[in-house]
């Protein structure tokens, strides 16, 4: 599915230049768990940020099932993400004013098709994840762990094939972190790709294989035994 080919990300500022990313190459299969680990710093987010084509490589090419993500322009970036990616972060990112169903809507902002159809895939990914009980109340009124299944049902609600998501465990307690990666995990064993960031050794070995980074590089990528 994912094909990072000779990867860079420079940044530069003030006349210092930074290197994020130094010649990434990571292939990603349809289907795969991936966790990436490494200390702050070490260009964990800033590798997710080019998958998800938020951030743009200085150098290198990222193949999506074959296509040149490079050649495409910002407003085709933008239905490519809509259409393909879905999105997980450690912050929840929902927004305060909507409900919950609302903003499980929200992924569905680029697509086409009638309001019957928004509603049942709304309906659909919020019950995938057990939060259609709070569909009418808004973020401030959930628990951690519920606004974070309530993001997780926006990420999926437009089917999309590849789910990045960013130490989506992080702002939770210990048994809500278990329930996000039991569904991540789901959803996984359903077809779902996923790259996860995470700073947790046990929640990285749930993922079917990790890849560690620092200074802006890869140095190991160890599979789980099935």
């Amino acid at each position: 599915m994912i094909q990072l080919q000779s990867i860079q990300r420079r940044y530069v500022s003030d006349e210092v230049e930074t290197t994020a990313l130094a010649d990434i190459d990571l292939d990603v299969r349809a289907g795969e768990f991936l966790a990436i680990m490494g200390p702050s710093g070490c260009g964990k987010s800033t590798l997710l940020n080019t998958l998800g084509t938020v951030d743009r490589p200085s150098a290198g090419r990222y193949l999506f099932n074959g296509r040149d993500l490079a050649q495409l322009d910002e407003a085709a970036l933008a239905r490519f993400r809509s259409e393909s990616l879905g999105f997980v972060f450690q912050s929840f990112n929902l927004i305060d004013e909507l409900t919950v169903q609302e903003n499980v809507e929200l992924g569905l902002a680029y697509r086409r098709g009638g309001g019957g159809d928004r509603r049942a895939r709304v309906a659909a990914a919020m019950d995938r994840v057990g939060i259609s009980h709070r569909a009418r109340h808004f973020p401030h009124q959930l628990s951690g762990g519920q606004q974070q299944r309530a993001a997780i049902a926006r990420a999926i609600v437009g089917a999309p094939e590849l789910i990045l998501a960013d130490e989506p465990t992080g702002n939770l307690d210990t048994e809500n972190g278990a329930q996000v990666m039991d569904i991540l995990t789901s959803l996984n064993a359903e077809g779902a790709t996923i790259v996860m960031v995470t700073h947790s050794p046990a929640h990285a070995d749930i993922a079917r294989r990790r890849i560690d980074m620092l200074d802006g590089r890869i140095v190991s990528s160890v599979a789980r035994a099935l």
